[in-house]
């Protein structure tokens, strides 16, 4: 792969004029299908720590500049309008990737492994690689450069935010065996460590700070790295009273993600999937 990044480097830092370059889409094709067949990542873990491959987002914001408008089909009704470089990517069974009809979408140069569930409608945006035995659930959306783990659900309408740019910027990264509660939104880089569960409706963003009862702690982002989840955290969402000026006097409160316990068994069963529905 190693002359594959050196050519997307050179293209993506011609700027406009990579479209005039011989040869600039067959290279953006080779990075779309290797990143279709998780054989590269926009981010990956290193020494414990999660970074972001940023010659590969570069490849993917390469793959906008080279395509042109077109009209495309999928299922022979559905039709959408949008760059020729990123058609909706197509499944065999020999993949054994589940999609059940409905109107659910996968971009290609997104990644889907072995025994994943696409529960309609629901949305896989490029550069996204979602692991073996995770379900997304029906309005999930997994966004462009996303890092799914091994056996994660994300349930109805649970959001996880792309982050394409900026280039060096690390995706948000839902590790293994995490539960991502109804209406959830995992925003802006944050990184859910394994075997974390997200109560229903929990918000995580750079700018919010997460509470810690348990550990009597306070984790933040930082200017070196996101808001990090720990493993095995139970989250739910709560507020914070505002004691400062007329919101005190008015009973005001902010909202605030709490993590009222860390996983036990009885958590497991309680968040344990169906395996009659895989």
């Amino acid at each position: 792969m190693h002359s594959l990044q050196l050519e997307i480097e050179r293209l993506y830092g011609l700027g406009a004029q990579a479209a005039q370059e011989p040869g600039a889409r067959d290279t953006f094709f080779k990075l779309r299908e290797a990143l279709s067949r998780g054989e590269v990542r926009s981010a990956e873990k290193r020494d414990g720590r999660w970074v972001a491959n940023a010659w590969v987002k570069q490849g993917i914001l390469l793959g906008f500049r080279l395509g042109e408008l077109a009209a495309m089909e999928s299922c022979g009704s559905f039709s959408f309008i949008d760059k020729d470089t990123y058609p909706v990517q197509h499944f065999s069974p020999e993949q054994r990737v589940r999609v059940v009809p409905g109107g659910s979408t996968v971009r290609e140069g997104a990644y889907l492994a072995a025994s994943v569930v696409c529960m309609p409608p629901m949305y896989v945006n490029v550069g996204a690689y979602v692991d073996e035995g995770t379900m997304i659930d029906s309005h999930a959306l997994v966004g462009s450069c996303a890092q799914i783990g091994k056996r994660v659900h994300l349930s109805a309408a649970a959001q996880v935010g792309g982050v394409l740019e900026p280039i060096n910027a690390t995706p948000v990264v839902i590790e293994d065996d995490v539960l991502v509660g109804g209406n959830c939104g995992v925003y802006e880089g944050t990184i859910v460590h394994e075997r974390a569960v997200l109560g229903a409706g929990t918000i995580l963003t750079r700018s919010t700070p997460l509470f810690d009862i348990v550990r009597e702690e306070i984790y933040r982002s930082s200017a070196e790295g996101p808001l990090e989840v720990p493993a095995g955290a139970v989250v739910v969402p709560g507020s914070r009273a505002i004691t400062r000026g007329k919101a005190q006097a008015w009973g005001l409160s902010l909202y605030a993600p709490v993590i009222v316990k860390y996983r036990d068994e009885k958590t497991d069963k309680g968040v344990e999937l169906e395996d009659l529905l895989r």
